[in-house]
């Protein structure tokens, strides 16, 4: 099993998710069925994305449905000036009426703002986070208006491509477990944590499955 550094635990690649698939499948009967049925882990996926459009996309989705959420980020994406317009300065300069006639909310376009302000100016540099441990990196995003340890989590899991992020807060994750396990109501964050540590050092790839239903 390949071995995970305790305090940086760096992106795993394509072999990795597949030998890590391979070590989840051995040791959870229960999750080894989702695996089969599902197939290969999408997670590799989000690595190439740019991370500012990550962030953004992850504001977007926030207490709302997938694809509302996609529709507003599309409508965003558009003000910017289309696919791959999306940076700090071409959401800076984005009026605020234009995003409210886009769908997004006044709290939401405050954290657009908060975002491209921190990006632009260096307190969230993107290319150095590979460098920090997850808590670390959890504490660089959250520290941007509207981004709280879920979003940071999501950025970890889906863009750095970190192997054990667990998000106990997520509701797909939550219901994702309770089925999976036959549960009648939902687990507590420290029942799963305990229904998780099996997973470990890969809790991100079971989580991507749990997803899945």
């Amino acid at each position: 099993m390949p071995s995970v550094d305790p305090v940086i635990a760096r992106a795993l690649t394509e072999d990795e998710f597949v030998r890590a698939r391979r070590v989840l499948m051995r040791r959870d009967p229960k999750l080894a069925e989702l695996m089969k049925r599902v197939g290969r882990c999408g997670l590799p996926d989000g690595r190439t994305r740019d991370p500012f459009a990550g962030l953004v996309r992850v504001i977007m989705s926030q207490q709302l449905s997938t694809k509302a959420a996609e529709t507003i980020f599309g409508r965003v994406e558009a003000l910017a000036g289309g696919r791959g317009g999306l940076t700090p300065a071409s959401v800076r300069a984005l009026d605020a009426t234009a995003l409210r006639g886009a769908g997004v909310s006044r709290p939401k376009i405050g954290y657009l703002y908060d975002l491209s302000d921190h990006v632009a100016d260096g307190r969230l540099d993107f290319p150095s986070l590979d460098g920090h441990h997850d808590e670390e990196v959890i504490t660089r995003i959250t520290a941007v208006k509207g981004l709280g340890r879920w979003s940071a989590e999501m950025f970890l899991m889906f863009r750095l491509n970190r192997p054990d992020i667990l998000p106990v807060d997520d509701l797909g994750i939550v219901k994702g477990m309770q089925k999976l396990f036959g549960m009648k109501s939902r687990p507590k964050p420290r029942t799963m944590v305990r229904l998780a540590e099996n997973w470990r050092p890969y809790r991100s790839i079971a989580c991507w499955y749990l997803w899945r239903i």
